[in-house]
């Protein structure tokens, strides 16, 4: 078996940032688009056939593709400056599975495919596990083809580029069908199992959680003649968003309320902002609280516009509802990995977006300092390797 640390060295350094620290690498850019190929010529190395779906999903099939699959990985694009393990993790140790189950002779009498999902994190066209939604359906196709990065170029635009057809992309019923089971690997994303002292754990939901966008439009003008009696400054209410949405989320029940991501135009610093785009990300166990507080958020950013003479207008960019993985499958993996824990987790997954469709699982490594979406993302290569011989025993159990 190639270990999956082994797998990760062997791509450290496609997509560094040199600005941000750990790694940018977004869906059809450079870095991605190394990954992907990197991906096919792994996977083929190990006797897997390699598809490509509508929805720019990579499929490599041990044996002949076929449905009631068992189906596993993850995703291989990262958040702005993200980590080395929150996506990769689950790729790389597919393959070390498959090596270990091909090293044991084992030959699987249901067919078995690893998955790489486009996408997941949402870094270039702002939606998140988009591969997984235009695969199932829940995003419109013309709303996604239309999406656009921060440079303006259009997911249709980018995919074309890429060399895939834009015009296919949409609710995939062939793939859908095929997938028996799945379960995706991936880091742990929290600092549970540190506390149990285990290293593998199984998920049992995903908090409710979305991504909203808040325009506020004012009168760009000049930072030193425009008196501040003058003033209609956006900056000021994006401001003030900030602050209260750190007081919404206190507010409900484990809430969890997030601006990471504020852009002022023009972006002068002797400029007064003309519009400022606050990117709002909300969390909760359960849809009423995050709906709650956006909701307050919602209607807050309004008095805190007219207060300042500005306008803002308030766009739901993506929401997945609660999701509460199937207890029997999830049990069953519990029981096979010597009585796993289970988890819950507050970040969003592929798995999550599937459970509607399919019956899906998850399992988590132990991440030693609860830190992701950051370059001091991390897992001990031990503890990886025990997550690679965990999804061996599952994908071996159910395939076989």
């Amino acid at each position: 078996m190639v270990s999956p640390g082994a797998l990760l060295a062997a791509i450290d350094g496609v997509g560094a940032d040199r600005r941000r620290g750990g790694f940018s690498r977004h869906v059809f850019d450079d870095a991605e688009r190394q990954l992907r190929e990197w991906f096919v010529e792994q996977a083929e190395r190990r006797g897997l056939r390699v598809t490509t779906d509508r929805n720019a999903n990579i499929w490599a099939w041990w044996g002949e593709p076929g449905d009631d699959a068992v189906v596993t990985g993850s995703h291989l694009d990262s958040v702005p400056g993200g980590g080395a393990f929150d996506g990769p993790l689950g790729v790389v140790s597919s393959l070390s599975a498959v090596d270990l189950l091909q090293e044991r002779g084992f030959r699987p009498r249901r067919p078995l495919a690893v998955v790489v999902f486009a996408e997941e994190e949402g870094g270039r066209f702002g939606v998140p596990c988009l591969g997984s939604r235009l695969l199932a359906g829940t995003i419109d196709a013309d709303r996604a083809r239309a999406l656009r990065d921060p440079s303006g170029v259009t997911f249709a635009e980018a995919m074309s580029a890429a060399g895939a057809d834009p015009s296919l992309v949409g609710r995939d019923e062939e793939a859908l069908r095929r997938i028996g089971q799945f379960v995706e690997l991936h880091v742990e994303q929290g600092r549970g199992l540190i506390d149990l002292d285990r290293p593998v754990a199984v998920a049992s939901s995903i908090l409710s959680h979305g991504r909203w966008r808040f325009r506020f439009s004012g009168q760009g003008n000049h930072a030193g003649a425009t008196l501040l009696a003058d003033r209609r400054d956006p900056m000021l209410p994006a401001a003030e968003l900030v602050v209260a949405a750190r007081r919404a989320a206190g507010s409900v029940a484990d809430g969890r309320a997030t601006v990471g991501r504020l852009v002022p135009t023009p972006g002068g610093t002797n400029v007064i902002a003309s519009t400022v785009d606050v990117w709002l990300d909300a969390r909760s166990p359960q849809d009423a609280g995050t709906r709650s507080m956006v909701a307050d958020l919602t209607g807050a950013a309004h008095e805190l516009a007219a207060a300042e003479g500005c306008e803002v207008e308030v766009v739901e960019e993506s929401y997945g509802d609660t999701v509460h993985f199937d207890a029997a499958f999830r049990d069953q993996l519990s029981g096979l990995l010597d009585g796993a824990p289970a988890l819950a987790t507050g970040a969003g997954h592929d798995a999550g977006v599937l459970a509607a469709e399919v019956p899906t699982a998850m399992l988590f490594v132990r991440n030693p300092t609860g830190i992701s979406h950051a370059p001091e993302e991390h897992a001990e290569d031990d503890d990886c390797t025990e997550g690679a011989h965990a999804l061996a025993r599952v994908l071996e159990h159910l395939a076989g």
